[in-house]
């Protein structure tokens, strides 16, 4: 396994390009790597994938039809979702690179670049998101092996329903840190798995488990630090 992604499985990227030839280049040389990609071509399908599931990494184009990149990562932005971005644009003014990051960007690789030179800034992105490779993710006697999507507490295996792993998986990354309840809200498309009643009982489950989840009133949870 590549090792941008190794310990965590397949990582997943949202990437928006227009243009047909280095989409499909984009796509090829990000799947090579390891990485899942789901490829779209205006504004509006890339909004709409990132309500329908979740993302690690945007590569946003941002010249593209129906909703331009910046507007688009502005909106995510403030509907609470974090997900890294980078910005792949012709644009080299000040005033564009200002804007980029102004919107959201934690990254900016100009046109034309180097296919290897997106790799590294992929690569270095996720290692600031996720901190270190390690496979594995613990909270007292609990085991969160990433690789194999399993959770253990001494030594027995722990059985969570998928939406109920991904929730977990936030909270262990952001431990001591507020998650809000819009970014456990991307966690699903589905409205009765993510609305505010079900997420109450779903966090229940994971305090059952063994985990000191504080609620945060009026903004989110807390996954509380040892």
């Amino acid at each position: 396994m590549p090792k941008a992604v190794k310990g965590f499985g397949m990582l997943k990227i949202l990437l928006l390009e227009d243009d047909e030839t280095l989409g499909e280049t984009l796509k090829e040389l990000l799947e090579r790597d390891g990485f899942g990609v789901t490829w779209v071509k205006d504004g509006e399908s890339a909004l709409e994938e990132s309500y329908k599931n979740g993302f690690d990494i945007f590569l946003l184009d941002v010249k593209v039809p129906l909703v331009d990149g910046f507007e688009l990562l502005k909106g995510l932005r403030e509907a609470g979702d974090k997900t890294p971005a980078i910005f792949i644009t012709a644009l080299t003014d000040i005033g564009s690179l200002s804007e980029g990051f102004e919107s959201g960007a934690d990254d900016y690789i100009k046109k034309p670049f180097d296919f290897d030179e997106l790799l590294v800034r992929v690569h270095a992105l996720v290692k600031r998101r996720y901190g270190s490779m390690d496979a594995k993710l613990t909270y007292k006697d609990i085991i969160y092996d990433l690789e194999s999507e399993t959770i253990t507490k001494d030594g027995e295996k722990v059985h969570l329903p998928p939406y109920e792993r991904r929730l977990l998986k936030l909270f262990l990354q952001n431990i001591g840190k507020v998650v809000t309840k819009e970014e456990i809200f991307f966690l699903s498309d589905d409205f009765n798995e993510a609305s505010e009643q079900a997420i109450r009982v779903h966090v229940n489950r994971l305090r059952k488990v063994g985990f000191d989840i504080a609620n945060v009133r009026g903004v989110g949870y807390r996954l509380e630090k040892l």
